[in-house]
């Protein structure tokens, strides 16, 4: 799947980056507001809209499941900025036509409801049932790391002589904390209790560092971003990177961070394969954007593992991993396509 390109839009804040197209097959009618009605002939549109601590991503979906329009803006704390953030990047997007809308957000999901949503300065908020009263059509909120999984299943299993899409499929997110979400014949696969893929939270080093959870030694503890940034304790805009250009330098504490952090990659990577053998492993999030300065070290501790052991060699573990293309929407676009599975389920029962 093509994926359309970002520009910088004149009719916007600089804040907001809409997609270039031909925009007479659209336009931003307020009329729109604060519902949205279904034009006469058109072919249905699928919303979905990806919202994080800095910035929301939204993505109009065809009914060939193509992204045809695509906004990003800044995102706006608390319950009502969060409200207000949806609603505008809804409204950038111009859809004419709306069958659901779809979002992914952090924070424990519960019937549409968000709890505790700590970077978007959110406690509680019926999120879906707030923009179903306002918008008109069915919406489905779902965890983000969620969303993202199907979106990267559906960015990266087109090719079924690739990847056949029936096979099981794992997106690990390296963010602030560690997860993954599992995919199975293009559906989420959620467990019984709804914490499939909680990796992150895999004690690894029972003497290791405290974990939020209350364990120690966590993957997280090595791998998540917060993590790595209060180990490294110097401050800047992106401390992984920083650790990883460190490390490049020879410091020895950005050594042992980046060290861990392969381990703590690595660990989810195999407990990922060996329990639920997933065709690939896609490693996305704000870490991932290391590209293959992150694959490198992964891979090789991935190599060294399995060179002590011929089971894991006849795994291919290093083989398994690849990273999220940047700049993909996968977040988004897994979203709407979430919207739209609960938007049939509402309709059919």
């Amino acid at each position: 799947m093509s994926v359309p390109k970002l520009v910088q839009s004149d009719t916007t804040s600089p804040s907001v980056l809409v997609e270039q197209q031909d925009r007479s097959s659209r336009g931003r009618s307020e009329s729109r507001r604060p519902g949205l009605s279904a034009a006469a002939g058109a072919a249905p549109t699928r919303i979905g809209i990806d919202i994080g601590g800095s910035k929301a991503e939204a993505v109009a979906v065809g009914p060939s499941g193509a992204i045809v329009a695509r906004t990003r803006r800044a995102t706006e704390r608390g319950s009502e900025g969060v409200l207000a953030t949806a609603r505008a990047a809804i409204a950038d997007l111009g859809a004419a036509d709306v069958a659901s809308v779809g979002i992914g957000i952090p924070g424990q999901i519960v019937g549409g409801v968000v709890r505790n949503a700590v970077n978007l300065g959110v406690t509680e908020l019926d999120l879906a049932g707030e923009l179903e009263r306002s918008l008109g059509v069915p919406v489905a909120v779902q965890n983000d790391v969620n969303a993202a999984a199907l979106g990267a299943h559906a960015l990266l299993a087109r090719d079924e002589a690739v990847r056949p899409a029936g096979e099981l499929f794992a997106y690990l997110n390296l963010g602030t904390g560690i997860a993954a979400g599992v995919v199975l014949d293009g559906r989420l696969w959620r467990g019984w209790g709804g914490t499939a893929g909680e990796v992150g939270h895999v004690s690894i080093d029972p003497a290791g560092p405290e974990c939020p959870c209350g364990q120690r030694g966590c993957i997280e503890t090595f791998a998540g971003g917060a993590s790595v940034a209060r180990r490294w304790g110097r401050g800047g805009d992106l401390p992984v990177r920083d650790v990883f250009d460190a490390a490049d330098a020879g410091d020895p504490h950005a050594l042992v961070l980046r060290s861990d952090l392969a381990r703590g990659v690595a660990a989810a990577v195999h407990v990922l394969v060996l329990t639920m053998d997933p065709v690939a492993v896609v490693i996305g999030g704000g870490v991932a954007r290391l590209g293959d300065r992150l694959l490198d070290v992964v891979r090789s501790e991935l190599r060294e593992r399995s060179a002590r052991s011929a089971f894991l060699t006849s795994l291919r573990l290093p083989d398994r991993i690849e990273l999220l293309p940047p700049d993909s929407a996968a977040g988004a676009l897994g979203a709407a396509l979430g919207g739209e599975v609960e938007s049939r389920k509402a309709l059919h029962g």
